[in-house]
């Protein structure tokens, strides 16, 4: 049986900036809350789009073409394929809406990767 959660305190409540955790699944997608801070790094997600929800704070998401700025309550969608860096100048929780294939850090591994297992809170 599911349980009701507050996305925001889900997220709130992570002690690791960049690491984001499982807290539901719909169909073949994850839904991830996670702090962060500061400089993600670039990174393309070759099939799977990416969903951003801001909980709380801000958030910037560079893309080669351009930025968007996020506010609370907003959402944005990176399209497959699309490079990006996240970037939040101050604390910010999010929720992450991703098919279950998608590699954290895409195609590259970084200090910042997170295994499955990790996000899963099984490693």
């Amino acid at each position: 049986m599911s349980q009701v959660i507050s996305p925001k305190d889900a997220a709130a409540a992570l002690t690791d900036y960049w690491s984001p955790r499982v807290v539901g699944e719909v169909d073949d997608s994850y839904i991830k809350v996670a702090k962060v801070l500061g400089t993600f790094g670039w990174h393309s997600h070759e099939d799977e789009d990416e969903m951003f929800l801001i909980l709380s704070g801000q958030l910037r998401i560079e893309m080669e073409a351009g930025a968007v700025e996020l506010a609370e309550g907003e959402m944005f969608v990176v399209p497959r394929g699309v490079r990006h860096n996240p970037v939040a100048a101050q604390e910010c929780c999010l929720m992450l809406i991703e098919r279950k294939s998608t590699l954290h850090t895409g195609n590259v591994v970084t200090a910042r990767t997170r295994s499955l297992a990790e996000q899963l809170g099984s490693a």
